[in-house]
């Protein structure tokens, strides 16, 4: 679907931050709600939608409105979604490369954490889902969160 989005091109650039906005800040409020700081220590620096929200404004597109997010009920869930948001930061780092330079890339650049990123994260995941139940409520919720980006991703898709 990424495809669908000439990201050299500024308002093709910004209409993709628009559909990733749509579905990533509620994902990312929801998490925050279900505790997510408590799971991963670090999450807080690795919040990017304050990053996302300014590379938009900085194209001069206000943040979208906001779709749905799946309902992360325990732990496990919530590890799930932490995967899908953890796992586009390194598609970001691919991503950003078709990106000009004088284009803002807040969102899609590599952030540090007090931790060392993916490595860290993984870890700190597979300590807690520990229990086949865990790691299958863990892969629904996933699977859930990725529908979300889904269904923002053909919303804007289709809007074009």
């Amino acid at each position: 679907m990424l495809s669908g989005f000439r990201l050299s091109e500024p308002d093709e650039y910004a209409d993709f931050l628009a559909v990733q906005a749509a579905a990533f800040i509620p994902v990312e409020a929801a998490l925050d709600r279900m505790g997510a700081a408590r799971l991963l220590p670090d999450w807080n620096e690795r919040r990017r939608s304050e990053a996302l929200l300014a590379d938009l404004a900085a194209l001069g597109r206000a943040a979208p409105v906001a779709n749905g997010s799946p309902v992360y009920d325990n732990d496990a869930a919530v590890w799930g979604g932490l995967y899908v948001i953890e796992g586009s930061r390194l598609g970001g780092l691919i991503l950003r490369k078709s990106v000009p330079s004088d284009l803002p890339q807040a969102f899609l650049s590599p952030q540090e954490s007090g931790n060392s990123g993916w490595p860290a994260f993984v870890a700190a995941m597979e300590r807690s889902l520990c229990e086949d139940s865990a790691l299958q409520q863990a892969g629904s919720s996933a699977i859930d969160t990725f529908a979300c980006f889904e269904h923002s991703f053909i919303k804007g898709m289709t809007a074009r």
